[in-house]
């Protein structure tokens, strides 16, 4: 005898899938007023990351990932870009960008300020979890198990405070790692500890309304850090770049590539519902 399979299991079912997704990030050409110094300076970042997103959307398909990838997108990403994206079964949800009030910091790269848009993602309120991804992550294997990690807490991962854009801070004279805090203890003669810096290129989170504002009003009275999370980007790779001549690298390129070429994984959808979901947003 068949099993029986209740519809109202069925449903639950489907509605936590809708209630789960991967989420990444992606802005056009970038604008800004440098208010560092002279205001009449305009900074112009034309960000590429269109091919990181199609990639991690196809590779997300390659793991058979039963969630979908939603674009959290700045109002200036071109249409003929929203048009591939949603090609590839992608959900498009624009936000507005978000500045730190007054700022005054000077940041690694210029840039690096937009990267505080990404706050906006707390207001994803169709959604109950999510697994944030930068454009510049590729997944080689199902990833899934993220989302049932304990509710009510951000897991991330924790920064590292080695590379040299760190440079000019105590945490690098003093060799200071908190990935392994007991390596090089802090000085008990300095102030605190820093407080736990996380790499914000991937991270597990809930959407909540009042999470979100809780983090607007913290952000208006939070010195902004300098730095941001900083990935490779196997597309623009010419070669020539520090370490392309190890074979791991160009083994991982390649590994990139091979999936965002292949046509076979380009989206194909398997429901007309799953059609006018992508055809809508």
């Amino acid at each position: 005898m068949a099993p029986t399979i209740s519809i109202e299991s069925t449903n639950v079912t489907k509605k936590e899938h809708q209630a789960r997704a991967y989420v990444t990030f992606l802005a056009g050409n970038v604008m800004g007023t440098n208010r560092i110094g002279d205001p009449s300076v305009v900074l112009l970042r034309v960000f590429k990351d269109l091919e990181g997103v199609v990639g991690l959307a196809k590779g997300l398909r390659k793991v058979n990932s039963v969630y979908p990838l939603v674009v959290a997108m700045l109002p200036d990403v071109p249409q003929e870009h929203r048009e591939i994206l949603r090609s590839q079964g992608c959900i498009l949800r624009e936000i507005e960008p978000i500045y730190p009030p007054n700022d005054q910091v000077s940041y690694a790269r210029d840039y690096y300020i937009i990267n505080y848009s990404k706050l906006r993602i707390w207001n994803f309120k169709d959604y109950n979890k999510m697994v944030f991804l930068d454009a510049d992550i590729q997944v080689y294997d199902n990833i899934h198990e993220l989302f049932d990690l304990s509710d009510g807490y951000l897991h991330g991962v924790i920064g590292c405070f080695c590379e040299k854009t760190w440079s000019h801070t105590p945490q690098y004279t003093i060799g200071y790692c908190q990935q392994c805090p007991d390596k090089v203890r802090w000085p008990a003669e300095l102030e605190s500890p820093p407080p736990p810096y996380y790499n914000a290129g991937m991270f597990v989170f809930e959407p909540n309304f009042s999470t979100y504002e809780s983090l607007l009003e913290s952000l208006k009275v939070t010195p902004p850090s300098a730095f941001a999370e900083q990935g490779s980007k196997p597309w623009k790779f010419t070669g020539k770049e520090a370490h392309m001549d190890r074979e791991d690298v160009k083994m991982l390129v390649k590994k990139w590539w091979d999936i965002y070429n292949d046509e076979s994984l380009d989206f194909k959808p398997k429901s007309l519902e799953d059609a006018e979901e992508t055809l809508s947003n």
